[in-house]
């Protein structure tokens, strides 16, 4: 099967992306309610901001299968995860210390890609994973710490990762089949009714905010997931799932350079030098996948 050829080129959306998700941790920072709630409303008002612009697509949920609700099940609650453990996560260590453990999704989606999907990489693509990563444990290295509050935040961040990972697999095995339109949808609308059932069950308040929260909300929900995940979801059906992930190493240079202007978390030049390794790094594996196309595969039944 011939893979879809997109209608613009991937990079300018990718780039969008990269720069959307920056914002995550600063958004998360500037709000005093739980991140269970935070997460809830993200999804929720997501879902409500996409809903007017594919009601036609509606109409082909009757179409999706039994097996395919179960895995946007699974990727739903897997998503809910993420953002319950990793926002968790910059309750107890730096921004950059937690975005740079987030850029370690490449390697664990590369790996699950090979199995999954038999994704094969190139020596390019692996050269660029190699000086990205490099460069990502240069931005959070200056801001690591010892401390048991800090490896708190750090193995939130690691167990959040993973399960970004997860989601990220299966939205690439169903997106063959379900439009990146409905995927997101019910994706989000699945993580929403999952963070509800959390706040119920951790009796945490779910209405009584100021309305600076609810506009951290609503940013939340705009920034980085519809001009961030969606942004990724749209583009799973063109490009790898590597691809996708290893914009995250971008994350932590954004999110640190906020980070040093809102929260006067200085970073020094060496980790200023390791976002031009992430930078180099980008370049050199964009480049390999304009001459590799990816390959589309489709899911057979177990």
């Amino acid at each position: 099967m011939n893979p879809k050829t997109p209608p613009i080129k991937p990079v300018f959306p990718l780039l969008i992306g990269m720069i959307a998700i920056s914002f995550a941790p600063i958004l998360v920072r500037y709000s005093g309610a739980p991140v269970s709630v935070q997460g809830l409303y993200r999804m929720l008002f997501t879902v409500l901001l996409m809903l007017p612009f594919g009601t036609r697509q509606l109409r082909n949920l009757p179409s999706i299968s039994r097996k395919d609700w179960i895995l946007l099940v699974l990727a739903g609650f897997f998503l809910a995860l993420h953002f319950l453990l990793w926002m968790e996560s910059l309750n107890y260590t730096s921004i950059a210390s937690s975005t740079i453990i987030l850029a370690l999704e490449p390697v664990f989606v590369m790996i699950g890609a090979y199995f999954l999907f038999k994704d094969r990489i190139g020596k390019l693509a692996l050269i660029g994973l190699i000086v990205a990563l490099i460069g990502a444990i240069c931005v959070g290295s200056g801001d690591m710490s010892l401390s048991r509050k800090a490896f708190q935040g750090d193995l939130l961040s690691l167990l959040g990762t993973l399960a970004v990972v997860v989601n990220m697999l299966i939205a690439k095995r169903i997106l063959e089949r379900v439009s990146s339109y409905l995927y997101s949808l019910i994706v989000f609308a699945i993580a929403a009714v999952c963070f509800a059932g959390y706040n119920a069950l951790a009796g945490y308040n779910m209405l009584d905010y100021p309305s600076k929260e609810w506009g951290i909300f609503l940013l939340l929900a705009i920034v980085p997931t519809v001009f961030g995940h969606m942004i990724f979801n749209w583009l799973l059906q063109y490009v790898k799932p590597t691809t996708i992930s290893i914009s995250v190493f971008a994350e932590p240079v954004g999110a640190s350079l906020l980070g040093m202007v809102l929260f006067q978390e200085m970073i020094s030049s060496f980790q200023l030098l390791g976002g031009v390794f992430i930078i180099v790094g980008l370049l050199l594996y964009m480049r390999s996948e304009r001459s590799v196309k990816p390959t589309v595969v489709v899911a057979e039944a177990a």
